[in-house]
Parts: structure tokens; C-alpha cells; sequence
């Protein structure tokens, strides 16, 4: 998890390096997500690029977002508010468990190839309601239970340990492993990511979101 907060410097990385500019690497837009959710955890957002200039800017001009983000569609979990950013910022993918099936995986491709944002944040989080329900075994049945098969199979494979965790542990074990499938999903799902990843324009990040205290806990990254 994140710490000192202080002493780390509050102010916004504020500009946007236009489409395939030499700065817009995935170390720079890593730091700039770092940097806006240390001010948002510190209570000191700068709330950049939210005003009517902006709005008239990006429908003008179109969007370059500088990064793509899929997370749980939690509403305790906004990513633009998390990360301090604003309109045409991120690309953002959300559906409960921040699992990649297809649509996640076509819609993420799509953010990455089409924009070439140089950063995807597969981004799980605490207390995490999908994750929860299928760790305590939970009947889901219909749409839902074709949803977090990724989970089921994650959780699966954390009981079968010899010495699996139980209760909030196993939980938390589940929140991990699952952002570690999602990303195992999204390269073998596509083609075109896993290409960008390999020849390092794009790096894949897992990122846990705790609610308790606002911070993203940076996990591996693939690529780059």
C-alpha cells in the first residue's frame, strides 16, 4: 500500500502530451496515476480538466486518453476520481469483478490499439461484493454465474492449496488472484494487446483499490 503521502510533491501533472509523442511513455502515465491518486487519498485532488474548455475540447478534437483503466462497476470505486483525472483522461472499462470475458477484453483492445494509451490498469479492489459472493459460495445462477466464472475458477484453485485461507483471508487471496487473471485473460484474449505489451509500448498493471483509506496498491506489470 501507499505511503507518505506528504512527501510526495501534490502537484498535477496537468498536461496531456498529444497523440504519439515521445514523452507519453508507460513509465511517465504511471507516474502521473500515482501522483493524482496520492492527492486524491490526501484529500488535495487539483480536479484537472473538468470544466466546460475541456468538455468543448475533447468533442471538438476528439478524445486521447493517456491511459485505459477496467475496474469493478462498485460505485465506491470511480476510477477519473481515484486517479484525479478529468474529461478525456482515461478510457474506462467497469463491470462487477473487473473480470476480462470478451466485451471487457474487445472494449480494453479497442482503448489501447485505437488511442494507444501506453498504460492498461487491470484495477480489483478491498471488499470487493462479486469476489465476496463467490468465496462464500454464494448461489448465482443465469447471467450472473456465466459472469464470475473467472472467480470460480480462482477461488477454486486458492481452496485446492494444501492449506487454503478461510474468511476475510481467502477473500483478500481472491481479490489478487482474480486481478491476476483478469490480466492472464485480457493478453491470451487478445491479440493486438499481448503485441503491444511484447514490443513495449504498452504495460499491463494489476492495482488494488483499498476503500478504507483511498490509496492503489501497485501490483506487476507486464510489459514494458
Amino acid at each position: 500500500m501507499m505511503t507518505a503521502i506528504a512527501e510526495i510533491s501534490t502537484q498535477p501533472l496537468l498536461h496531456t502530451p498529444p497523440q504519439g509523442d515521445a514523452r507519453q511513455t508507460p513509465q511517465i502515465v504511471l507516474e502521473r496515476l500515482r501522483e493524482g491518486n496520492i492527492r486524491f487519498a490526501a484529500g488535495q485532488c487539483a480536479h484537472p480538466h473538468g470544466n466546460a474548455e475541456r468538455r468543448t475540447e475533447t468533442s471538438e478534437h476528439g478524445q486521447h486518453p493517456f491511459a485505459t483503466v477496467i475496474a469493478c462497476s462498485d460505485s465506491r470505486v470511480p476510477p477519473e476520481l481515484l486517479f484525479d483525472a478529468g474529461i478525456g483522461d482515461l478510457f474506462v472499462v467497469r463491470v462487477a469483478g473487473n473480470v476480462c470475458n470478451v466485451d471487457e477484453v474487445g472494449s480494453i483492445e479497442y482503448g489501447v490499439a485505437q488511442f494507444e494509451t501506453p498504460v492498461c490498469v487491470v484495477l480489483g479492489h478491498t471488499q470487493c461484493g462479486a469476489v465476496t459472493a463467490v468465496a462464500q459460495g454464494a448461489d448465482l445462477d443465469g447471467p450472473i454465474a456465466r459472469l464470475v466464472q473467472p472467480i470460480q475458477d480462482v477461488v477454486a484453485r486458492i481452496k485446492s492449496a494444501s492449506e487454503p485461507p478461510e474468511g476475510s483471508a481467502l477473500v483478500d487471496a481472491a481479490i489478487r488472484a482474480n486481478v491476476r487473471r483478469a490480466i492472464d485473460d485480457l493478453l491470451a484474449g487478445s491479440a493486438a494487446t499481448r503485441a503491444r505489451v511484447e514490443s513495449g509500448a504498452l504495460q499491463v498493471v494489476g492495482a488494488i483499490y483499498h476503500l478504507d483509506d483511498g490509496t492503489v496498491e501497485w501490483l506487476e506489470a507486464a510489459g514494458g
